[in-house]
């Protein structure tokens, strides 16, 4: 059964917005947060890095679910026509947030159980390993969820009516 255009219509926008909170995250890191985290010394960093992940966790859980759920049923509400720009876009939008989420489920936030192991006290020489190595999935990350994102946006800009 597929959905009428207004219900797809609503799901895109859904889809939308729950990838626009997520990509942000991108977009700040490129613009800022990457390089303040880089220039951190330990203690510091560690403080930071606890605070956002335990937020992060607390909050950004909901968007990630949202997002993956609005853009199945989109993918799904496309699928009537394969060849159409909407359906290509939205399934490279979907692949890329399972990309995105398996690397934070696999590679991010490992580290960030780790991290939050430590006390000031107990901060392991080589812990700025462990944020090169962050940052380094992180970076994965970005391109999926962009790539994701500007996908999203080609499907709306450029779908034929």
């Amino acid at each position: 059964m597929t959905l009428p255009t207004r219900s797809t219509k609503i799901i895109f926008l859904i889809t939308v917005l729950a990838y626009s909170i997520i990509v942000s995250q991108s977009f700040m890191y490129i613009l800022s947060l990457k390089q303040v985290q880089i220039n951190l010394e330990s203690n510091h960093y560690t403080e930071i890095r606890k605070l956002i992940d335990t937020s992060m966790r607390a909050n950004f859980t909901y968007v990630i679910y949202t997002a993956l759920v609005a853009n199945l049923m989109l993918v799904i509400s496309t699928i009537k026509n394969p060849v159409s720009l909407m359906f290509i876009t939205a399934t490279i939008a979907f692949v890329a947030l399972l990309v995105d989420t398996l690397l934070t489920l696999k590679g991010n936030l490992p580290i960030n159980d780790v991290i939050n192991t430590w006390t000031s006290d107990s901060i392991p020489v080589n812990w700025a390993d462990y944020r090169t190595k962050w940052f380094n999935i992180f970076q994965y990350r970005q391109i999926a969820n962009i790539i994701g994102f500007v996908s999203l946006l080609i499907g709306i800009v450029f779908r034929t009516k």
